[in-house]
């Protein structure tokens, strides 16, 4: 392994990094993490904190989770890859979809369509979607709605359907056929309504709204995070979620939870659709499947999708991925499975979401720059910065790259998105881990 001058001086000349510019990551050296235990990384220079991203929302049982690791080299030995594609499987990813199916029961959905990652869960969502209607005779269902401030990865489809034009504008024009509705955002939304129930019923009539302007018998699905994350872990009021739903199954629109952040327990919950009440016809996840460790996911398929697709020799799925039930994958999410299970890591995300929550509430009677907690439905934090709290005027980037550092510095990592500063720590965090995150948090205000 190189040394850490090499590291540092070649940290940016050959890589490019995903959601920045080439430039900012050679004026700006992104830290160089090197060693992780626990809920720990370490970088380059030996500085250790507590990770409060939990890799990317994906990290859910830390970085010593030894299952998993065990698991992962096993099948190395026995079985590194073979393909999927018709004609051939692997006994591990038949395995897994058993035990998804069964994990997934209660939110009615039970087949597996396996893929690399969250981007390509989702679009194998919004394909299948469209597949589905054309099987049924209904090839005029071609459009997709989606909520403003949402987040459905980077592929084309996936970024057509993303509510944020960060993801958007360079790489216009997108997917035709795809059309947002606000979401519901006490903080910020175009009705300036404060109160969660209320926007939530205004969100809802807007979509109706749309509904009726775009013609339902031309709309094949909608797609929503039961948590919008990345867009700055904006809680719907309960009421939101399951009308959706009641809507889309009385227009025929087909209802997908994409939970590639909210799925396996992250959300205090097993799965997003569980925390509101769901039945979606898809859900998409990835990232915690395998705590990380290896790239895979797997869209799971509802009632709706099985009784069209299966026992129809029409219904050949022209679409999947060279890693699509990768047995190395496999492995690890079967490993993952049992070790989450057996954790029952839901009782913790809960417990130390809301001593995360509370703490960051205390800390915004503090500080002015904190105009918005959002979170308190498990391991899902996050402060919206502003300059001014009566005017939410977002803060400066620099500022807030002020926080970030300094908080780093004092001992957490932390996510700055935007005016969103975002924490999502391992689902096995401790209540010490907590308060040291909410330690670094405060020298990190301090320092602005």
């Amino acid at each position: 392994m190189k040394g850490s001058n090499f590291l540092k001086e070649n940290n940016a000349r050959f890589l490019w990094h995903p959601m920045t510019s080439p430039e900012d990551s050679l004026t700006i050296p992104p830290k160089i993490i090197t060693e992780s235990s626990g809920v720990c990384i370490q970088d380059v220079d030996g500085h250790r904190v507590v990770d409060a991203v939990g890799g990317l929302w994906n990290v859910n049982l830390g970085y010593s989770c030894q299952p998993i690791k065990a698991a992962i080299a096993a099948q190395l030995d026995k079985l590194p890859y073979y393909s999927t594609f018709r004609g051939t499987t692997n006994d591990v990813a038949i395995e897994l979809s058993y035990e998804l199916a069964e994990f997934f029961a209660e939110d009615g959905v039970s087949r597996a369509f396996y893929t690399s990652g969250g981007s390509d869960s989702v679009e194998t969502a919004l394909r299948l979607a469209r597949q589905y209607h054309k099987l049924r005779g209904e090839s005029g269902r071609t459009k997709f709605l989606s909520l403003k401030k949402g987040y459905h990865g980077t592929h084309m489809g996936g970024a057509s359907v993303n509510g944020n034009a960060n993801f958007r504008e360079a790489y216009e024009p997108l997917l035709p056929g795809c059309f947002h509705i606000p979401a519901p955002y006490p903080y910020r939304n175009p009705f300036n309504e404060t109160d969660p129930e209320q926007l939530a019923q205004m969100c809802i009539q807007a979509l109706v709204d749309e509904i009726n302007f775009q013609g339902a018998s031309t709309i094949a699905a909608f797609i929503m995070e039961p948590i919008l994350g990345a867009g700055g872990v904006i809680v719907p009021h309960e009421s939101f979620a399951p009308r959706v739903q009641e809507i889309c199954n009385e227009h025929g629109i087909l209802f997908i939870t994409d939970e590639v952040i909210t799925a396996y327990g992250r959300t205090g919950a097993w799965s997003g659709a569980r925390l509101w009440g769901l039945k979606p016809d898809m859900m998409c996840t990835a990232k915690a499947i395998t705590n990380g460790y290896f790239p895979f996911g797997a869209v799971m398929l509802g009632e709706r999708m099985v009784e069209v697709f299966e026992d129809n020799t029409a219904a050949k799925i022209g679409h999947g991925y060279t890693y699509s039930g990768h047995p190395v994958g496999a492995a690890a999410a079967l490993a993952c499975l049992a070790e989450t299970k057996r954790l029952n890591v839901i009782d913790n995300a809960a417990a130390r979401g809301t001593q995360l929550y509370k703490g960051c509430l205390a800390l915004q009677k503090k500080y002015s720059l904190i105009g918005d907690v959002r979170g308190g439905r498990g391991l899902m934090t996050a402060m919206e910065l502003v300059s001014d709290p009566d005017s939410k005027t977002p803060l400066d980037p620099k500022t807030s790259a002020v926080i970030q550092d300094a908080t780093y510095r004092a001992g957490a990592m932390v996510r700055v998105s935007g005016p969103n500063l975002i924490m999502s720590p391992a689902l096995v965090i401790t209540d010490n881990d907590i308060d040291t995150l909410l330690t670094a948090l405060d020298a990190g205000f301090k320092a602005a």
